[in-house]
């Protein structure tokens, strides 16, 4: 017996003892080992984190003008329990397929909705036609909610909004392909959206605190916060109505013309801000899905490349100014020119004979081009030139997908190809923009950019973009003259292929391209792209345009009688809107007649703003000499009575550095009137009105002024039905090697 007592006691007592052993084991291994695991199961119990949602920067144009924001939305759903309950289906789907244009059978599914178990929902959000729809929508869908409480007399009509926010355009298609869009899902896709999703998003901020088993926050209990970082708001060098007047003037030639694709680029030569940037076919980023086309969302300015046709001989015309090798006076045979393995014609095959280079620069002879580019220039200096323009790399715009065309001659008819932009010379928009500008801002390169400022709204710290020079490509001089000379592509209405870019009152220079597509690798002499590229005025730039339409339905139309016009259209409002007064051109003046008019008005003492206010609210033009801010003297004097479209000349100091006007189109009487306002003696030679101005500083540090004159040339005009295009062509022996038109 007591061995069996002894034997019961060491079983029960090692049991126990083995129990013990695993209590702690147990133990042990919850409180150390897993002790990280449970700290968190713990934590989860009474820890709570709510998401702070960060917003999204807003996007702005230059004037402050908001192109991009974040707005309230709502999405609408829907309680299957409650619905049920009350028997109320019916109504719920009848009503919102009234609202939301939701098919009523999907709406049906949606209020019976039921989980894995057979449970009806509690929610079920109505997508995608309720998803994040407007306040409009929202009140509307308010209103059934009543209908039905009141008719069913309950307190629930199963219907309910998760407040949310969406990304909206307040000016619905302006700009869309620059500002891109953000889809449905809150991701960016494309534009500044996508480029600048980084800065635009921001970071979410947290607050994580300490909750009861209701949910509801332990007092004094320890909080963790992290603050929302908000997006960066981005302020555009974009003008909402220089865009206003691009679009409008687009979306009517694209009626009109019936092309593929147009793109039209605006910017200040002098910065290579961008002022305005289009595509027709376009979209509204708002509703970017209605009637989706992959055609309407593609950025032709950066995106597509092209002959760019005889809007390059500008390149050409530059260089060869620039190696001295231009002479306008010299004359050469027009008509066609022999170059190895080919033979190239004037768009007149029989030409004009034996005219000047100038003449062949207003007519865009290509016989003329392949002469300088070509002959002149000569293929490396030629290729030399082209790539310090800027072609054959990236501009560095901040949007996404810019191309960098291609330049690549190998034989001596690409050269000759090239010199008036054909052949192995492929360009985008942007290029010729950045290009053109180098000879409107005196020969600068510039980095053409779209933002103006970038504002961090948690510091309000901002950056600004500032002008950046790639290359001094030309010297001013040599761009004034070749200003010069494209300037009477424009202003000769005879013989000038860009004379229906004409603007009366501004001095406007330019060049029309039309180059024949390539299809199948054979030029289609049916498709071609036209196109303008222009600037104003020509002593004072402010704005340059480039317009490019992609196979206009009338194949007969070129760059003269397509494009110019558009470019007139929008410039014509453009520079009135950015206060450049109206100036009058040398064949205006000689056309004029002396007429006795209102008085000058009186505007010494003033403060130059409001001199200058007053004078453009006149519609008077003006200049300004000097860089003070008060008019201490001015031209004509206050009451001389004002011939017709004479233009005041403001002093604002007295200073023997300050520049010089161009008196280009004044009279004799009128040049020295301000030169002598300025201090400066003057001397003349010839008759009539000035044509070119010398200045030259004397060892007193005084100056003297060089004026020559001529007598005033009338110019013909054009008539009204004339639709040839004569941007020239060329012929080639076979048709594998042929070229289009320049």
């Amino acid at each position: 017996m007591t061995r069996r007592i002894k034997m019961r006691t060491l079983l029960i007592g090692g049991l126990t003892t083995l129990f013990f052993i695993v209590l702690i084991t147990r133990v042990f291994w919850i409180q150390v080992v897993n002790a990280g695991f449970w700290q968190d199961y713990a934590e989860q119990q009474w820890s709570k984190k709510e998401v702070i949602k960060a917003t999204r920067g807003t996007i702005t144009d230059r004037n402050g003008d908001t192109l991009a924001v974040d707005i309230p939305a709502y999405t609408v759903a829907v309680n299957p329990r409650i619905i049920d309950k009350y028997n109320i289906q019916s109504d719920v789907v009848e009503g919102l397929h009234s609202i939301l244009n939701k098919p009523e059978y999907e709406l049906l599914a949606l209020v019976s909705a039921k989980d894995k178990d057979g449970n009806l929902y509690a929610q079920r959000e109505v997508r995608l036609e309720g998803w994040k729809v407007d306040l409009e929508v929202k009140n509307k869908v308010e209103d059934l909610q009543k209908k039905i409480k009141e008719e069913h007399h309950i307190s629930d009509s199963g219907i309910s909004f998760v407040n949310e926010t969406k990304r909206y355009y307040p000016q619905q298609t302006l700009a869309s392909h620059i500002l891109g869009y953000m889809n449905r899902e809150g991701a960016p896709v494309s534009g500044l959206e996508a480029y600048y999703n980084k800065q635009l998003e921001g970071q979410d901020g947290e607050l994580q605190y300490e909750a009861d088993p209701k949910g509801i926050e332990v007092p004094k209990a320890d909080k963790m916060y992290t603050p929302v970082k908000n997006g960066d708001n981005i302020q555009l060098t974009i003008d909402s109505t220089i865009q206003y007047y691009i679009e409008t003037a687009m979306k009517k030639a694209y009626d009109d013309l019936k092309p593929i694709s147009m793109t039209v680029i605006a910017a200040d030569p002098n910065t290579m801000d961008i002022l305005g940037m289009a595509n027709m076919p376009t979209f509204n980023p708002n509703t970017y899905w209605e009637d989706y086309n992959p055609e309407n969302f593609t950025n032709h300015a950066l995106t597509s490349v092209y002959e760019p046709g005889s809007t390059f001989k500008i390149v050409t015309l530059a260089g060869a100014v620039q190696e001295g090798l231009f002479n306008p006076n010299e004359t050469y045979q027009s008509g066609s020119i022999r170059v190895p393995g080919r033979t190239i014609h004037d768009i007149n095959r029989s030409g004009w004979g034996t005219i000047s280079f100038l003449e062949g620069v207003k007519r865009s002879s290509n016989v003329a081009f392949v002469k300088l580019g070509y002959e002149k220039l000569g293929p490396e200096k030629l290729k030399d030139y082209i790539e310090k323009f800027g072609f054959g790399q990236k501009t560095g715009i901040e949007l996404p997908g810019e191309l960098k065309g291609t330049v690549n001659m190998q034989y001596p008819a690409d050269y000759a190809a090239a010199s008036y932009g054909h052949g192995q010379l492929l360009v985008t928009p942007i290029q010729q923009v950045a290009a053109v500008s180098a000879v409107a801002n005196g020969g600068k390169l510039l980095e053409p950019h779209i933002i103006k400022s970038i504002t961090d709204p948690n510091t309000g710290k901002t950056t600004e973009t500032k002008p950046k020079v790639v290359r001094q490509v030309i010297s001013p001089e040599n761009a004034k003259k070749v200003g010069s000379y494209l300037e009477q592509v424009v202003a000769d209405q005879k013989i000038g292929t860009g004379r229906h870019a004409y603007i009366d009152g501004y001095r406007v220079a330019g060049k029309t391209g039309t180059a024949v597509k390539v299809v199948n690798g054979e030029y289609d002499y049916s498709k071609s792209i036209v196109s303008f590229i222009g600037y104003a005025p020509v002593n004072d730039p402010k704005i340059l345009m480039l317009v490019v339409i992609d196979q206009p339905q009338n194949s007969e139309l070129g760059g003269s009688t397509a494009a110019a016009p558009i470019f007139k259209d929008i410039v014509s409002k453009a520079l009135p809107y950015m206060g450049v007064p109206k100036a009058n051109v040398t064949t205006e003046k000689a056309n004029a007649k002396t007429t006795s008019s209102d008085p000058t008005p009186a505007l010494t003492g003033k403060a130059l703003k409001d001199a200058t206010n007053q004078l453009i609210k006149s519609g008077i033009a003006y200049e300004t000499l000097g860089k003070g801010s008060k008019v201490i003297s001015q031209f004509p004097k206050e009451g001389t009575p004002m011939e017709a479209g004479q233009v005041i000349y403001l002093l604002t100091e007295e200073s023997k550095t300050m520049a010089v006007p161009d008196l280009t189109g004044e009279s004799l009487r009128d040049a020295v009137e301000v030169l002598s306002l300025m201090g400066i003696s003057v001397t003349a030679e010839g008759e009539g009105y000035v044509t070119s101005q010398t200045v030259t500083s004397n060892k007193d540090g005084s100056r003297k002024a060089h004026l020559k004159l001529a007598p005033p040339t009338t110019m013909e005009s054009a008539s009204s039905d004339d639709n040839s295009d004569p941007d020239g062509g060329i012929t080639t022996e076979t048709i594998k090697d042929s070229e289009p038109p320049g």
